[in-house]
């Protein structure tokens, strides 16, 4: 019988896109969850540079990739690849993950962290298809949100990947979808933005050392 405790996982190579504009609890919590609950030796953390799906970062590239260093500078689960802030083009996490794939080899474990909302949108991610064959896909709940995606098609396709069984994330270099079960951090970057336009106190949102970065940059203001 295979191991299943979450030691056996060290090998997997886990990442976490985001705008991060700015990075904030709702990203780190519920990932540092994640990483305790299957034994993720690290995370390392994928900045966008021009995100193809959503309005433009109020923040640079610079800024948003400083406030990530500050974010995780006390938390050594976390590690930062700026690779794709290199790119004057969209973002597209299935080019980045075949990047991953190619400098990795093909029997590494890799595996990419989303959220619940885009887990239910991840159809329309650009060759939403093709991730699967590159990663597996972990995801972090999110509240609010529904369980069964949009069509019997799309929730056939996940029931065929879905597994429960840390092991197989290790044992397999990429084809599973694994749910985990973590902490419904109610924070969003838009609710951080409204608080901080509107001049309302985010310290209980996101590390002091980011909004002390943001006081010093004028980010998020009228």
């Amino acid at each position: 019988m295979p191991d299943t405790t979450p030691a056996s996982l060290a090998p997997v190579d886990a990442f976490f896109g985001g705008t991060f504009d700015p990075i904030h609890y709702g990203h780190l919590t519920p990932v540092a969850a994640l990483a305790r609950q299957i034994g993720l030796a690290s995370v390392t953390l994928l900045p966008n540079n021009v995100p193809p799906h959503r309005p433009q970062p109020e923040a640079s590239a610079r800024q948003r990739l400083r406030m990530v260093e500050l974010a995780i500078a006390d938390q050594p689960l976390f590690r930062v690849d700026d690779r794709e802030l290199q790119r004057e083009t969209p973002s597209y996490t299935i080019e980045t993950l075949e990047t991953l794939r190619k400098e990795r080899g093909a029997h590494a474990s890799l595996a990419f962290i989303i959220g619940q909302d885009s887990l239910l949108s991840l159809y329309k991610w650009h060759r939403w298809e093709s991730l699967l064959d590159v990663c597996h896909l972990l995801v972090c709940a999110r509240p609010g949100y529904r369980q069964q995606l949009d069509t019997p098609q799309l929730q056939a396709w996940f029931e065929a990947h879905q597994t429960t069984d840390v092991a197989q994330l290790a044992m397999r270099p990429a084809g599973t979808i694994f749910l985990a079960d973590t902490p419904l951090v109610n924070v969003s970057a838009t609710e951080i933005r409204r608080r901080r336009h509107a001049g309302q106190s985010c310290d209980h949102l996101l590390p002091a050392a980011v909004e002390r970065f943001i006081d010093s940059q004028g980010l998020y203001r009228e």
